[in-house]
């Protein structure tokens, strides 16, 4: 059976996209995204450890905002929204994987479990050759802002 891969993006891919940008909003997800973009800073896993331990409610932040982003990047990655929509649209879930992306190695060797935030890689590479194409010097400046910028409240 041949795959219909349509061409432009559609109604239904704007309301999905609605719908998680109405998810952002609930409190405790807006609680976990800001805490995770402007606090969090670990470099290794013990570090991501000693700041959001087990059972604590840093934890269960990091867990939710994580989550939540690559379960948004799961739908995009099977097509259910179109890339150049969803990458026109936000950058953050760029900016959770940037976070994470140095924990990511050790947490799926400690659950044996090569996925484990996969689908947040798998986009977030795709949106930095998205935007290499657009926007060269954009993600760095993102970065620095970041690393340097006094806190800010979520969108």
């Amino acid at each position: 059976m041949e795959e219909h891969v349509k061409e432009h993006p559609d109604n239904f891919d704007a309301e999905l996209l609605l719908r998680l940008y109405d998810l952002r909003r609930e409190a405790k997800l807006r609680q976990g995204r800001e805490w995770l973009i402007r606090e969090f800073q670990a470099k290794s896993f013990d570090e991501c450890l000693a700041q959001a331990p087990p059972g604590s409610e840093k934890s269960a932040l990091f867990r939710m905002t994580v989550t939540y982003w690559d379960m948004a990047a799961s739908l995009v990655n099977h097509g259910l929204i179109k890339e150049d929509l969803f990458f026109e649209n936000t950058t953050e879930f760029w900016v959770i994987w940037d976070k994470i992306r140095n924990v990511a190695p050790a947490m799926r060797e400690k659950y044996k479990n090569p996925l484990v935030w996969k689908n947040l890689e798998t986009l977030a590479e795709k949106y930095e050759q998205w935007m290499a194409k657009r926007a060269p010097e954009a993600l760095d400046s993102v970065r620095q802002r970041l690393a340097g910028s006094a806190p800010r409240k979520a969108d």
